[in-house]
């Protein structure tokens, strides 16, 4: 069982830190419309767009908590860390300082909210700190980057869309887990 568990822990590890470099790439190439001087951005909810990036934050604050559930909290803090200078060193060099310290940032905020309530709630532990990390990620990405919050609104809906479409996962996870008799790290 402990080898498993470090097997998924090492893919929930790649699936995080790939999407760093993926939020980087989305937000400047993909979108139903691309701004000048702007980020790319797509639909998330009737009359609301969000950089395209949003989707693969979202996923990273879930599978951060997923990092800290396989591998344990000094992993998840060393992934943190791993991520957050990866994320400046493949941001557009007008976003560099914004993407990393919103990613540092957010992913701190998940983990202060995540860790006391994971052992007893770990659905809601998931939910709750993904929907905290990516208010703070949201706010300090947009400030930071483009001086306005704007899309905030859509950056939000964009974020919790990923973290509320995992959830059905992550209780599967849970119930396996005790099925398995796997404990958390």
């Amino acid at each position: 069982m402990l080898n498993q568990a470090r097997r998924e822990g090492a893919l929930y590890l790649a699936g995080f830190i790939a999407c760093i470099p993926a939020a980087n790439w989305l937000i400047g190439h993909v979108g139903t419309v691309c701004v000048p001087q702007g980020p790319c951005l797509i639909p998330v909810a009737p009359g609301l767009a969000a950089p395209s990036g949003v989707l693969m934050i979202g996923l990273a604050l879930v599978l951060r908590d997923l990092v800290q559930r396989r591998l344990g909290k000094l992993a998840a803090l060393a992934a943190i860390v791993i991520g957050a200078v990866l994320s400046g060193l493949v941001a557009p060099p007008a976003l560099v300082y914004a993407s990393a310290a919103a990613f540092l940032l957010s992913e701190l905020a998940d983990f202060a909210v995540y860790t006391p309530l994971a052992a007893r709630r770990l659905v809601l532990a998931v939910l709750a700190s993904g929907l905290v990390g990516l208010v703070v990620d949201s706010v300090v990405f947009l400030w930071l980057a483009f001086g306005s919050l704007d899309y905030l609104p859509g950056q939000v809906v964009g974020k919790a869309w990923m973290v509320l479409l995992a959830l059905p996962a992550i209780r599967w996870l849970r119930d396996r887990d005790a099925r398995l008799g796997l404990a958390p790290a």
